[in-house]
């Protein structure tokens, strides 16, 4: 079977960092739900990409994830113990460490619970929105280029 995404993308650092196990198990998904879309009205996908627009990526959830337990060793520390103090430093150590390599703990197990990068979901989307027929009705020139770039930019929804 061919994988929807490349392997490995420079511009998707998490993606760069899954074991390719994991990348293998989302794109199987990916390719499951577009070859079930395919066979779906305008409708239902159109349902679909309104899902993909509340989708949290992994970037969220993982900033999420590290204000949340800032907090919450915060206002801990404050009202418990101090050694809950300890949380927020480990939490934005993490965070730090994501910001700069495109990995920290909590991203093997994001991955493997699905959580897909926002590459990833921008790829369902824009196969998504291929099926629906967004860029049938593009203008083309004799090259087949698009002859009106404003049209691209409606189809895309810029």
């Amino acid at each position: 079977m061919t994988t929807t995404m490349p392997q490995v993308r420079k511009e998707d650092r998490v993606r760069a960092r899954t074991k390719l196990e994991l990348n293998q198990k989302i794109d199987t998904e990916l390719e499951r739900r577009i070859r079930f879309y395919a066979t779906q009205d305008r409708r239902t996908i159109t349902e679909r990409i309104q899902e993909l627009d509340r989708e949290w990526d992994i970037e969220r959830m993982l900033e999420t994830n590290a204000a949340s337990l800032g907090l919450a060793g915060v206002v801990l520390g404050v009202t418990v113990s101090r050694k809950w103090f300890l949380l927020p430093f480990i939490a934005s150590g993490f965070l730090l460490k994501h910001a700069i390599d495109g990995w920290c703990p909590p991203v093997p197990l994001l991955r493997r619970f699905g959580v897909r990068t926002r590459m990833e979901i921008e790829a369902e989307r824009f196969a998504l929105k291929i099926l629906r027929g967004d860029f049938d009705t593009l203008e083309r020139d004799e090259h087949g280029q698009v002859s009106n770039p404003a049209t691209l930019g409606a189809a895309l929804k810029i």
